[in-house]
């Protein structure tokens, strides 16, 4: 795990600040001391985490397309960064059928744009690109896919994402060797944590479904993910960021984030698990082949926790229950960057 003083007084640039897993990083960086800017779309949701926690108040944040290649540029030399998270993304897998060239554009050539960017800004040491578990050719086995397996992916999110960890390949082989910066890309499972209230994703869809007292529609009961919770991948770029700001090569390469594998659990085990812990709630069974999406997709984590010392801290249950709680204090009109930070500190505890 990573030391928390590593970031102390660092300027971190954070493309994808008004996501779920950006704006979560965000306000982590603020607790360790990190002056942090932000770069991104509006929130594409609403509500949202980034308007939930207040993140304005606690970062620079800048709206901006990263597919802006003019204006990105601007605000990265302008900020001076030391370090950049690449998190911005069209993240959601049926979108991408629907939208596939502008999920080309913004999880390829934003990445390119964001890669150019640094490479011009001298001050950067280090940039995490955050890709997916879906970046790997899935063969639909009981197999948890290694860092050295296949790039792929059957929908145009998931391919999209088997391009950029290429393109950034490409782009360390072409240009990083003498350049003074570090690139490395990290993959994650499945994550849920409070805030997130984007559509066709199954815990925002079980909560937006329990508190409106409506039925729970699930359309692949038995297909099995690695779920994790939002603070364990970030824990992990985090960790990865640190070896890349101390200037070690051997950990500019791609790494797997994701659960121990009795967190890789079926869809409708998890619905059972949320209508446990938030005390209502009822599902039913609606497939729906109209698009493909995987039914089985596991992480082998063996690389980060030998070389990074890496390990999640929590299960699937724990996860779940503090991911339900988290909602429960937002509908309760509760302060949520106040326990949104209390999160983070119960989680900094356990590193």
């Amino acid at each position: 795990m990573f030391n928390l003083n590593t970031y102390k007084n660092k300027k971190v640039f954070i493309t994808g600040h008004t996501g779920l897993k950006g704006s979560w990083l965000a306000l982590w960086l603020t607790l360790l001391g990190a002056i942090v800017k932000g770069y991104a779309l509006e929130p594409y949701t609403d509500p949202s985490n980034f308007i939930a926690i207040n993140l304005d108040s606690k970062v620079e944040s800048e709206i901006g397309d990263i597919l802006d290649r003019e204006k990105l540029n601007k605000s990265i030399s302008d900020f001076k960064p030391d370090i950049i998270f690449h998190l911005a993304a069209q993240p959601l897998v049926r979108l991408s059928y629907l939208e596939p060239i502008k999920t080309y554009e913004t999880n390829v050539i934003g990445t390119l744009n964001t890669l150019e960017a640094a490479r011009k800004c001298s001050s950067v040491k280090a940039l995490v690109n955050i890709t997916t578990d879906k970046c790997y050719e899935n063969i639909e086995k009981n197999y948890a896919y290694k860092e050295n397996d296949k790039m792929g992916g059957y929908d145009m999110y998931s391919s999209s994402k088997g391009c950029s960890e290429i393109l950034s390949a490409s782009y360390r082989n072409s240009f990083l060797k003498d350049e003074g910066f570090l690139l490395a890309t990290a993959r994650a499972g499945n994550v849920i944590g409070g805030g997130d209230w984007s559509t066709d994703r199954l815990v925002p869809d079980c909560i937006k479904a329990i508190n409106k007292n409506e039925d729970i529609i699930i359309r692949s009961p038995q297909a099995i993910r690695p779920w994790q919770h939002v603070l364990e991948p970030l824990s992990g770029y985090l960790t990865l960021g640190e070896k890349l700001l101390e200037g070690k090569q051997e950990f500019a390469d791609g790494f797997n984030f994701g659960p121990e594998s009795n967190s890789v659990l079926t869809v409708k085990d998890i619905v059972k698990k949320i209508i446990n812990y938030y005390g209502k709630g009822n599902v039913i069974i609606h497939p729906d082949t109209k698009f493909h999406e995987a039914n089985l997709l596991m992480l082998d984590i063996t690389k980060a926790k030998t070389k990074l010392d890496w390990h999640p801290k929590y299960n699937a249950n724990e996860a779940i229950q503090k991911t339900v709680i988290w909602y429960k204090n937002f509908y309760a009109n509760k302060n949520m960057q106040k326990y949104s930070v209390e999160q983070i500190k119960e989680y900094m505890n356990l590193i």
